[in-house]
């Protein structure tokens, strides 16, 4: 089905004009969120309520067809050895529940916590191997591998907890707890034949994230070693020890993860402060150099840093303030993430909030105090405030009220203002601007860095 076909099944063909001229296709669908459809023109209440529905309900059977999808299409036809880690997720208090609530009541109680868990899971790109009952078992790292898979199951677990203590089932308030660990494993069609046959793990991993979840408090997330070398100070921990784990003869270290960490650079986080010594690189040292002369001098310059993962593109800018350390220069950075590429300008919020010093404990008003002290350094007009004020989630003080504006309208005038700020800032100092993982960069950033004729 197109995305006109969609529209006509729901009724509202008017607007397929509207979403073709906007290149709306079945890839961009699912991401449209109310203020784009009221920006392309879906003004209706009713209409953009039933379009995000049906939105929804399209994401929701594009995840089940994935977690529904023949194993045997997604994995390879003999068992492997790979590097995974795997995530056990467990319901706590479900034999209570039994005793509590009736068969088909409990059902769904389970049913509900499972699509909780499923839903998160698929958002990391996990793979569900197997329900159960009050436990649900998941890969990171297969059939798909990716170079962050333990900190995607991390954050999966993470947002597990919260989703499941959201839910509203049966008037049950639910919790869970989850156990994280990496390791060597061999994988594969090991056990069954033909439709009874499971996708299966064999090694220390699985049962040591099992183990570990039953050391679990309620709504906590525990990781093994292997898991916390891989993830850094991307979070923040609390550290268990060495901890007695049933059928593993030595004690194993432990880490509660409590909430991601506030540290800016994936690669400071992962990699520590402490560097070894840049080799090899002198050609595209001198090249910065001398591009950061001409910048120096009046002449703006651009350089794009690119190459294939772990090739030394971050070592290579920290290198570069190592050698500028000495020198009078701002240097503003900005960080793409994967898991913020549908948050409409997260490199400016996340570089506004660690220069404002925001604290996780600062009342808005107080958050507001700093902003403005912050921008203060670029004498930037109070609807300039305002405006990042608003892009932060911020009330408006009556010294700098929010412009009324529409949302097409508010979006050019925050980037406006927000190249205002840089330019106030260029004007006391030079300045260096750096974009980690620009490949990660959300749509609206894009188009705004796309060239104009």
């Amino acid at each position: 089905m197109n995305v006109a076909a969609w529209l006509q099944s729901l009724g509202l063909e008017r607007y397929e004009p509207l979403f073709r001229d906007n290149e709306i296709d079945w890839e961009v669908l699912p991401k449209l969120t109310s203020e784009d459809l009221k920006e392309i023109g879906v003004v209706a209440i009713g209409h953009r309520r039933k379009l995000l529905d049906a939105i929804t309900a399209l994401g929701a059977e594009v995840r089940a067809a994935v977690t529904a999808a023949p194993r045997d299409a997604l994995a390879p036809a003999e068992a492997e050895r790979r590097h995974l880690t795997v995530m056990f997720c467990d319901l706590i208090g479900s034999t209570a529940l039994s005793a509590r609530l009736d068969p088909e009541d409990l059902s769904e109680v389970i049913a509900a916590y499972h699509r909780a868990v499923t839903e998160i899971v698929a958002g990391f790109a996990g793979f569900v191997s197997r329900y159960m009952g009050d436990g649900v078992l998941v890969y990171f790292g297969y059939p798909q591998a990716h170079e962050d898979d333990a900190e995607r199951a991390v954050r999966a677990g993470l947002g597990a907890i919260d989703a499941v203590g959201r839910l509203d089932v049966k008037s049950v308030k639910l919790q869970t707890r989850v156990g994280i660990a990496t390791g060597l494993v061999v994988v594969g069609n090991l056990i069954g034949e033909g439709s009874a046959q499971e996708q299966s793990v064999v090694g220390e991993t699985p049962n040591l994230a099992a183990r570990l979840q039953t050391l679990a408090e309620p709504d906590a997330v525990v990781i093994a070693a292997g898991t916390r070398r891989l993830v850094g100070d991307l979070f923040e921990y609390r550290d268990l020890g060495a901890v007695e784990v049933k059928g593993i003869a030595a004690p194993v270290r432990a880490w509660q993860v409590l909430r991601p960490s506030i540290v800016a650079s994936r690669f400071e986080a992962l990699r520590g402060s402490a560097l070894t010594r840049l080799v090899g690189r002198d050609e595209e040292m001198d090249l910065l150099l001398r591009r950061w002369a001409r910048a120096n001098a009046g002449d703006g310059q651009v350089v794009l840093i690119s190459g294939e993962a772990g090739l030394g593109k971050s070592r290579i800018t920290a290198a570069l303030a190592e050698r500028l350390h000495a020198e009078p220069y701002l240097r503003l950075r900005y960080f793409c993430s994967p898991y913020y590429q549908d948050s409409a300008l997260f490199p400016f919020i996340d570089q506004l909030d660690r220069a404002a010093g925001f604290a996780r404990e600062d009342p808005p008003a107080a958050r507001l105090e700093k902003l403005e002290a912050a921008l203060a350094r670029a004498a930037p007009p109070d609807e300039d405030v305002a405006l990042l004020a608003d892009l932060l989630c911020l009330p408006c003080s009556e010294r700098c009220p929010l412009p009324n504006l529409t949302p097409q309208r508010k979006k050019e005038r925050t980037l406006e203002a927000l190249i205002r700020q840089l330019e106030g800032l260029a004007r006391r100092e030079p300045v260096v601007m750096v974009f980690e993982d620009a490949h990660w960069i959300d749509p609206d950033l894009a188009r705004a860095a796309r060239p104009r004729c």
